[in-house]
């Protein structure tokens, strides 16, 4: 165990690190960046924050007493109609669902298409470019419909990127130097959305409450069951989630800011 007492640590980089359990009393985190943290169980007293952007999953999160989720919540519906929808509970809500994920994302490709194609491959904030992310989708999509649903041990396109925070892991893709056109990304995306179509379209009560069987080898997910409305609603959030990133993105890109 190591104590940081007096210590000035300004612009240092944690990565990788495990700081489960510590103690972080009268610490400077001004303008800190935190991507990809777990702060399942935190306790945080003395507080202040002004300025603050958090983007995230979040479950039972109080605030001065207040569980701000359902808030946070029911505003998110009102911005977006469309996002209630991606929490279908039986097979035509699925449908619906994916109708509405296609819909979205042919609105955000056309007004990427609108970008030089270099623009495309640029970070804004230091996040993925639009390319990373369709290819990221791509992953998503192979890793939880082709893999854990349908049992295809090793369904990775070269071009497929996970998570930055994912491990190097055998059999799964990491080529973050690639520059794919963006035609091509999405002649690989449209296959992949075609396999996810035909899995929710040919959904029934009884398989919807199935578990998926274990899939052996390295790769991701990890070979355990799942049960498959719990992928199939995976790969809706990171459909909904992602696009919207995209649009805030690109949304900078044509404004002209660095």
């Amino acid at each position: 165990m190591a104590d940081f007492i007096d210590a000035d640590l300004r612009g240092s980089r944690f990565e990788r690190t495990d700081l489960s359990g510590a103690l972080i009393r009268a610490v400077d985190l001004a303008d800190a960046r935190f991507h990809g943290v777990n702060f399942a169980g935190v306790v945080m007293r003395g507080v202040e924050m002004r300025g603050v952007e958090i983007d995230g999953e979040f479950k039972d999160v109080k605030i001065n007493g207040v569980d701000i989720w359902p808030l946070v919540d029911a505003e998110l519906n009102r911005r977006y109609p469309d996002r209630a929808k991606m929490r279908p509970v039986d097979p035509a809500g699925f449908v619906e669902a994916w109708n509405t994920i296609e819909r979205l994302w042919d609105q955000t490709i056309e007004r990427a298409r609108r970008l030089p194609p270099p623009m495309l491959h640029e970070s804004v904030g230091g996040e993925w470019s639009f390319i990373e992310t369709l290819r990221h989708l791509v992953m998503a999509s192979e890793s939880w419909v082709s893999r854990a649903i349908l049992g295809d041990p090793s369904p990775w396109n070269a071009l497929s990127l996970p998570w930055d925070e994912m491990p190097d892991t055998p059999e799964v893709p990491r080529d973050r130097a690639a520059r794919p056109s963006l035609d091509t990304v999405l002649e690989l995306r449209r296959d992949r959305m075609a396999t996810v179509r035909r899995v929710i379209e040919g959904l029934t009560e009884a398989s919807l409450a199935e578990d998926t069987k274990p899939v052996e080898g390295a790769g991701w997910p990890p070979p355990r069951s799942f049960p498959v409305r719990q992928c199939l609603r995976i790969v809706l959030n990171e459909e909904w989630e992602h696009r919207l990133y995209a649009e805030r993105d690109l949304a900078i890109l044509e404004s002209g800011q660095p």
